[in-house]
């Protein structure tokens, strides 16, 4: 059960990560990548029922709108804490920083966190976590939120593109343990974007 957990966080890692300009053959890459691994009965998150006839995900469509280049403001004296989950398992984080940025006119913050384990590995040294719900939630994506992938960034600015934000491996499979959504994460926005709601 452990090695599949540090297997889903080492895939999820490994789905890709933005640039500082908009480019949809990223997003489109992105996308393959997913699906390339969720058809893999080695890599795949999903039921043996659902692998069967899986052919893609459904994704919103591609769109500049959804990427942003936020304000990073890094985190001071943060303490580490146990990020709740969907099973048992309370996996340490520390807050990393905050995001500042805008869509549509409306000014808008995400928190970035950083899994202390994995933090400790050289591949994944500089991997942020950035788990978001908005008001898809629910509906047209997965009720649990969603996450994206990032890297520290070297100053104060970072990319975002929200049309690489994908469910969290219990949107597909209830084996698995999935970190929830912080309150303060929560947009009241719709992200139309990234992967949608599975079934």
């Amino acid at each position: 059960m452990k090695n599949a957990i540090v297997l889903a966080l080492i895939l999820a890692f490994n789905f890709g990560f933005s640039q500082k300009k908009f480019d949809q053959n990223d997003a489109k890459k992105f996308q393959d990548k997913i699906n390339s691994e969720y058809a893999d009965a080695k890599t795949s998150p999903l039921m043996a029922e659902d692998l069967k006839n899986f052919k893609t995900l459904d994704f919103f469509p591609i769109s500049g709108k959804y990427f942003v280049v936020a304000k990073f403001e890094k985190a001071k004296d943060e303490k580490v804490f146990e990020m709740k989950t969907t099973g048992t398992r309370t996996p340490k984080y520390i807050k990393y920083g905050t995001l500042y940025f805008a869509l549509d006119g409306v000014d808008l913050k995400l928190n970035v966190y950083r899994n202390i384990e994995l933090s400790k590995t050289k591949e994944y040294k500089d991997h942020l976590f950035l788990p978001f719900s908005d008001l898809t939630s629910g509906k047209e994506s997965y009720i649990g939120g969603r996450y994206i992938d990032l890297k520290i960034p070297k100053g104060n600015t970072i990319a975002v593109d929200f049309n690489e934000a994908y469910n969290p491996y219990c949107a597909y499979n209830h084996k698995y343990s999935c970190p929830l959504v912080p309150l303060e994460n929560d947009l009241k926005v719709e992200i139309k974007a990234g992967v949608k709601t599975f079934h």
